[in-house]
């Protein structure tokens, strides 16, 4: 068993906090994302699990094991980070080998482990090479390669694919993904990218603050964001919000704003009249519509945004741009009146204080 679990991990520079009672339980096996805005916290908890960062207060374990005062060494785990950290003058055997060399394993050992490594990573061709002479995704692979051949209990990634483009980016998410399928090694792994965390995380972890706002799968972060941060910070393109009083109309709740109504039932939300409230929905579950209505959003396409198989249409909707995710082939032009429908179950309702989510259980 290779889980980890924080408990009450609090890390301080001083009279900062930085990360707050962080709690979490990482299952054996398990890919977790820690995910959020730069600052958050994300990049100094990893480096706490890894010993790279005293522990201010609380407990990290590891396999059952507390670690707080172990060296990185003695952890069982492995880092990659963003800069490749590999060493210009070695070969890429060399670097993938120099720690087992500092370990002083035999070196028909670590011949064996090499190709093994090599081979699963597609590095056969490139051992004898420096790194100055590989590309940035190959020198990535190095990285890993150099962490696997460690085999640890745990994987800590820490922004590895933010120095690469955006399509090599796409092909190291796919090897990273595949590894941990054939690895099945415990994975955390930070990023400010949203993309690489909903394609790769069995669980996401988004923070904000240095503490947690919610963790779930891809899905229920998605579709069920707890907070107004996190709806906002989760999806591409971002969801639309619109400034809404709540009032009761026809055994419904109305949430209206500057002339403009919506009506949603009182049993999807825990509702009051007068509540200052903040609507959201995601462009994708905007649908074209024949006939503007009370529970439609209508305006006129000011901006379109080609994205290749769909288009983005923004128009002024209650004082607010709103963007519509629709087919590019039925895509509105600049200037024409549009009118969207939506599903009521794909509505989301935030109280403008709190942010939190108002959705009933």
């Amino acid at each position: 068993m290779s889980n980890i679990v924080c408990s009450g991990v609090d890390k301080n520079y001083g009279a900062i906090n930085v990360i707050k009672d962080f709690n979490l339980d990482i299952a054996d096996r398990e890919f977790v994302v820690f995910l959020g805005p730069s600052g958050c916290g994300k990049s100094t908890l990893l480096r706490m699990i890894a010993g790279l960062e005293d522990i201010s207060g609380g407990t990290v374990s590891i396999d059952g094991t507390a670690v707080n005062d172990l060296e990185p060494r003695d952890r069982g785990v492995a880092m990659v980070f963003q800069n490749y950290a590999l060493y210009p003058h070695m070969t890429i055997y060399d670097n993938i080998a120099f720690g087992l060399k500092r370990m002083k394993v035999p070196k028909a050992e670590i011949d064996e482990r090499i190709k093994v490594v090599a081979g699963t990573l597609g590095l056969d061709p490139y051992l004898s090479r420096k790194p100055t002479e590989l590309s940035g995704g190959q020198q990535q692979r190095v990285a890993i390669a150099r962490a696997m051949i460690k085999t640890p209990k745990v994987f800590l990634f820490d922004e590895p694919l933010s120095n690469l483009d955006a399509k090599l980016r796409h092909h190291m998410r796919v090897e990273i993904a595949r590894l941990h399928q054939n690895l099945q090694t415990t994975t955390v792994y930070v990023t400010h990218d949203q993309l690489e965390a909903m394609t790769l995380a069995d669980r996401i972890v988004l923070m904000k603050g240095g503490a947690i706002e919610q963790v779930g799968t891809p899905a229920e972060i998605y579709e069920r964001p707890r907070t107004l941060f996190v709806a906002g910070f989760i999806g591409t393109p971002n969801m639309n919000f619109i400034d809404v009083t709540v009032d009761h109309a026809d055994g419904a709740w109305a949430l209206r704003s500057e002339g403009s109504e919506i009506q949603v039932s009182q049993d999807a939300f825990n509702l009051k009249p007068g509540q200052k409230a903040v609507l959201g929905i995601r462009p994708p579950d905007l649908t074209p519509a024949d006939i503007s209505g009370r529970n439609t959003l209508a305006g006129t396409a000011d901006l379109i945004e080609f994205h290749g198989n769909d288009a983005l249409v923004s128009f002024k909707f209650a004082g607010k741009e709103v963007g519509a995710l629709v087919k590019a082939s039925s895509c509105p032009r600049t200037g024409d009146r549009v009118v969207y429908s939506f599903d009521q179950s794909r509505l989301h309702i935030f109280d403008a204080n709190s942010g939190l989510s108002l959705r009933a259980a």
